[in-house]
């Protein structure tokens, strides 16, 4: 009995110096990423940077700067007038960005031994003044036009819309401090409640010039619509099907959002603008796919970001009129997550 007990204390043994090593090992490997990380962020950068300052006085486009070397993954800003000139980049890192001419919502991720999430938003000299947790992987932000409600929408699991099974969670932070997370809220379906329990919401958009109103995307049942939601009502209306990461244009007119036409196994997502009044559907001319909440440039054309074709963990921002034919052009350079602020 003796024997047995002593073999079985050395295999315990080996098994625990075997996972003692394997942490190590991990841990090392992980500084050593973490240290490769910071290296490339402090190098010189790519493109023409400025050092941080304020938001600008006038019009400028807000976004995540994807170009290689220092200020890597920070929110910068370049003109409205000169989108491929110089960028201020502030000191701020972030996977998502949106803002106001006087706030920034930031959605990022806390790297460490334990990797958290939080939404952070700052004033327009870059200064932190709010900040909470948010349960899983940024995805898509957006802030009021007066600054007072923000929504955020996060994958729970998953980290693509285009997995099967993913789960995301999306709240709405309101004026008073507090926030709704939109699984409460009632989702009506040709006039009933759908109350199947297996059901996203994500990617909202705030009617301009409407405290109440925003639109979103609801999905169950392997079916998906463009929801209308009221804030004080706590509803959730479907108005149109197949609609995904809306975006509301400035006059309020229309839905610019990605539309999938490759199947669930093989999602292939195209450029599309919804008329809210008709009800008219317009696939506009990308090829590529594009996984992207889109972002209005003004009322006759639409901002998106793809990934580079050359260059991993890079990306690029393009413009595209809504007008039927119109070809995407590059808008800028190294950047991803736009926001236009007028």
């Amino acid at each position: 009995m003796s024997g047995v007990l002593a073999q079985s204390r050395l295999r315990w043994g080996i098994l625990l110096a075997v996972t003692v090593l394997v942490l190590v090992a991990a841990g090392i490997y992980a500084v050593g990423a973490y240290g490769r990380y910071e290296q490339s962020r402090t190098a010189s950068s790519s493109v023409g940077v400025t050092e941080s300052q304020p938001l600008p006085a006038g019009s400028f486009i807000l976004f995540r700067n994807t170009a290689a070397g220092q200020g890597y993954g920070n929110a910068a800003t370049v003109p409205f007038s000169a989108p491929g000139g110089s960028r201020a980049v502030s000191g701020q890192e972030c996977d998502r960005v949106y803002g106001t001419s006087e706030k920034v919502v930031c959605l990022k991720t806390n790297r460490g031994l334990v990797t958290a999430f939080e939404a952070v938003v700052l004033d327009r000299n870059w200064e932190q003044q709010q900040a909470w947790p948010v349960p899983g992987i940024p995805s898509r932000t957006r802030i009021s036009a007066d600054g007072s409600m923000i929504a955020t929408t996060v994958f729970v699991s998953g980290h693509s819309y285009a997995a099967a099974g993913f789960s995301t969670a999306t709240e709405i932070m309101l004026p008073d401090g507090t926030s709704g997370n939109l699984e409460d809220f009632a989702l009506v379906v040709n006039g009933e409640r759908l109350l199947a329990a297996d059901r996203n919401i994500w990617g909202v958009t705030f009617a301009p010039g409407q405290s109440d109103v925003f639109y979103a995307t609801a999905a169950s049942s392997g079916r998906i619509w463009l929801v209308r939601g009221s804030l004080s009502a706590k509803t959730l209306t479907a108005v149109h099907d197949h609609v995904e990461c809306p975006s509301i244009s400035p006059d309020g007119s229309r839905i610019a959002f990605k539309k999938n036409d490759g199947g669930a196994l093989a999602a292939h997502w195209s450029v599309a603008v919804l008329d809210l009044a008709s009800g008219r559907e317009t696939v506009l001319a990308e090829k590529r796919s594009v996984d992207d909440q889109i972002e209005w440039l003004d009322n006759q054309n639409v901002l998106y970001g793809l990934p580079d074709e050359t260059t991993d963990g890079d990306s690029n921002i393009w413009k595209l009129g809504t007008v039927p034919g119109s070809q995407p052009s590059l808008f800028i350079p190294h950047a991803w997550s736009p926001s236009v602020v007028r």
